[in-house]
């Protein structure tokens, strides 16, 4: 079984032998399933470079709400054979036991890749042939594929027309102190891509960045001229080096280092709620923290330091020279993205095992490097620094997205994918 149910045996352990400290989950990506199978095709084919783009998932690229609405659709059939957590979506009517699983997963996986990327079928379709195949034929297979298909069809409809092809007036850039300046900021659309269990993207909208004339602002500024600068003296190797293992492109990081979470385990129940969880968790964040991007429009360090003498505050100096050590993301700064999505997934592991004592590893692309994480604040404590060493945010704003990630993540696990009281 999944190392959550080896968590609460050893929960109950120490609660008999009197244990002062909490279980420790450690997670190895090392099990197969149907769902890890699956992930690993819908990484694929959402990280796919094709010349055709005809829906809007293809035309406006969100890859975590792409792969939230396939993880649901695997949830929610999954869900309708063992009886043991609550749909998302899609509520079947009939008697699915004895169906198989596996065929649900495969069948509401394809049905959903296949309605949303209907051009990049080299992508899916083979491993599809292949997936099924594999499945020996008969009454349960007939009934999981059919179960699949049938809450695919369910999940795409709730998903239809999501937001994301919202027709948005021309960008203008700022002009006044503390005022954006980039021409052309992406992803825009995020915010109005409708939440899986939010009930709406600024439902937990920070409060403001603090005044430009104030301690807290010259204090994070000048923190972050310090350390995050190309020509830094105060920044070590090793914080430089935090700062680029974070800069991997988030649709190649993520879907790679959340297969590890969908391998660590091989009872495809609990995988397909943990990534069911854990995509749409980040997704509800990172479109809430894009949702306050846009809405509070805060200059980058780039803009900040070398104007700072426009910016009213004595306790900043302005540096026309100063860049950034690291390419700053082209769109506001307040939240910091990073925070917003690592305080997420932080809470959103920390609510599902019951424990924050989780430990896992991440890679990335960029450094060639694993970091390991001994628990699960860890990574956004991490995610809070590497974005000030690398010149890109101030510290109010990876604090502000840190507990933005944590209160979608607390709403997510109290308003969603809950246990039924009993099984069937």
């Amino acid at each position: 079984m999944f190392e959550l149910s080896r968590c609460i045996v050893l929960a109950l352990v120490c609660a008999l032998a009197g244990c002062a400290s909490a279980p420790h989950v450690i997670v190895t990506a090392d099990q197969s399933n149907a769902v890890a199978y699956w992930h690993t095709v819908g990484a694929q084919t959402v990280n796919a470079t094709v010349p055709a783009a005809t829906t809007e998932a293809e035309k406006y690229p969100a890859f975590s709400a792409d792969m939230a609405t396939m993880h649901v659709a695997i949830y929610d059939a999954v869900s309708a054979i063992n009886g043991r957590f609550r749909p998302l979506y899609a509520s079947p009517q009939g008697d699915f036991s004895g169906a198989s699983p596996e065929a649900a997963t495969g069948e509401a996986a394809y049905g959903v890749l296949r309605a949303l990327f209907p051009d990049r079928a080299s992508h899916y379709r083979p491993a599809y042939d292949s997936f099924m195949a594999s499945l020996p034929d008969g009454a349960a297979k007939a009934r999981g594929m059919a179960l699949g298909s049938e809450v695919a069809t369910a999940v795409l409809a709730r998903r239809a027309a999501d937001g994301r092809a919202t027709v948005l007036v021309d960008y203008v850039p700022g002009t006044t102190a503390g005022a954006y300046r980039g021409r052309n900021p992406v992803v825009r659309y995020f915010p109005h891509i409708r939440p899986f269990t939010l009930n709406s993207m600024d439902q937990f909208r920070p409060p403001p960045p603090p005044a430009l004339d104030s301690a807290e602002y010259a204090a994070d500024f000048n923190e972050t001229k310090d350390y995050g600068g190309m020509l830094s003296s105060r920044r070590t190797p090793e914080q430089l080096e935090l700062a680029r293992f974070h800069t991997e492109a988030p649709q190649t990081f993520i879907t790679r280092n959340f297969g590890r979470f969908a391998r660590s385990t091989g009872d495809i129940g609990d995988a397909a709620r943990l990534m069911a969880i854990l995509y749409s968790g980040y997704t509800d964040a990172i479109g809430a923290c894009f949702d306050a991007k846009y809405h509070y429009n805060a200059w980058r360090p780039l803009s900040a330091i070398p104007l700072a003498q426009t910016d009213g505050n004595p306790a900043t100096a302005s540096d026309p020279d100063w860049k950034p050590v690291l390419p700053t993301p082209p769109h506001p700064e307040y939240p910091a993205a990073h925070s917003c999505t690592a305080g997420a997934v932080s809470e959103l592991l920390r609510l599902y095992f019951g424990t924050g004592n989780v430990s896992f590893t991440l890679d990335s692309l960029v450094t060639k490097t694993t970091r390991d994480y001994a628990d699960v604040d860890a990574l956004a404590r991490e995610s809070v620094q590497a974005r000030i060493y690398g010149g890109m945010h101030f510290r109010y704003a990876t604090t502000a997205g840190y507990t933005l990630g944590k209160q979608v993540a607390g709403w997510t696990m109290g308003h969603a994918f809950l246990q039924l009281n009993a099984a069937k």
